[in-house]
């Protein structure tokens, strides 16, 4: 009936809600605040769920600076969330015109932490500006009472944190969990 990731067939649907079960999580890391969760695979369609939600709770206010790994949905998500619509130009063909084209606003400011690895160990760690300027980057971090590196620590402690105090979330155990529904039932 459930099983690990590995033993998941991506064309058997009974197989659907079995393997990897990911907290996608939304964090406020000056308040430590949860801004939005989400429970499933690491797919685009949690991702957008996941920024959608946390645009809700924000009231569409971009926060001054976000931050996350380089998960390839994130960009887009974050883009179709809080980009504005801007007409595209006529071409002067005949045919349907071109659809608005999406443009981050000048105050959304979003890096990716950069992990360079060697043989499994990370060896040093950069960010990437995606949306907005470095100088946006950098006047963000002085503004900040928490951090003056781009980062995922504050998230990745969370998800310590969570682990440790949940049992089913323990890895390498023989109490490895394999119900999905008693996990969004299970939150610190």
């Amino acid at each position: 009936m459930y099983k690990k990731e590995k033993h998941c067939d991506a064309s058997n649907p009974a197989d659907a809600r079995c393997g990897d079960c990911w907290d996608h999580v939304s964090l406020d890391a000056e308040t430590k605040l949860l801004l939005a969760l989400v429970v499933g695979k690491r797919t685009k369609k949690n991702t957008k769920q996941l920024v959608r939600k946390m645009v809700k709770v924000l009231q569409n206010k971009p926060p001054r600076l976000m931050t996350s790994d380089e998960g390839k949905a994130y960009e887009q998500a974050i883009m179709e969330a809080f980009g504005e619509e801007h007409p595209s130009e006529r071409t002067g063909k005949r045919g349907r015109p071109r659809r608005p084209a999406l443009v981050p606003p000048k105050d959304l400011v979003y890096a990716t932490v950069h992990e360079t690895r060697v043989k499994g160990r990370g060896k040093k760690i950069s960010y990437r500006t995606i949306f907005g300027t470095e100088e946006q980057v950098q006047e963000a971090l002085k503004a900040s009472r928490c951090s003056r590196k781009v980062n995922t620590s504050f998230i990745e402690r969370q998800n310590g944190t969570d682990r440790n105090r949940c049992s089913r979330k323990v890895r390498k155990t023989y109490c490895f969990s394999k119900d999905w529904d008693v996990h969004p039932r299970r939150r610190i």
